[in-house]
């Protein structure tokens, strides 16, 4: 079975999601799946169509670099008690870290995904999600 029929429904997702500039590429055993969806809430069901396929995302034979629309736009800021804010590439502290955001810094809120994770943008247009524990809305 190669990797794009093992991950159909992931691939799937992203053309139903009304995905542009879709890439899907299978390369050195890995599938890797670039492109922009149109919101936060498309990002976040294909990372639910992901976690169905490989539920600990432990098999490592995907790199999704997807992109979200800011459809929110809303301002955060970061309130950890010390030191940086990691965002990670899927929702849980099993993701790679992609980027960071200082204690303090205010940030754009794309989605709040769940209760735990939300979809932020850096202001050095890293994208990922952060634990919403330590983001808390600018008014």
């Amino acid at each position: 079975m190669t990797l794009k029929e093992k991950y159909a429904a992931l691939i799937d997702a992203a053309n139903q999601s009304g995905a542009t500039n879709l890439q899907v590429v299978e390369q050195d055993g890995v599938l890797y799946i670039n492109g922009d969806v149109p919101s936060g809430a498309a990002k976040d069901h294909l990372w639910d169509v992901y976690g169905t396929i490989d539920p600990n995302f432990a098999a490592g034979d995907v790199v999704m670099n997807v992109n979200a629309a800011v459809v929110e736009g809303g301002q955060v800021r970061v309130i950890t008690q010390e030191g940086n804010l990691n965002i990670r590439k899927g929702p849980g502290t099993d993701q790679p870290i992609v980027g960071k955001a200082a204690k303090g810094e205010i940030i754009t809120l794309i989605s709040k995904s769940t209760d735990q994770w939300w979809l932020v943008k850096t202001n050095d247009g890293e994208q990922g999600y952060s634990y919403a524990a330590y983001l808390e809305p600018v008014l």
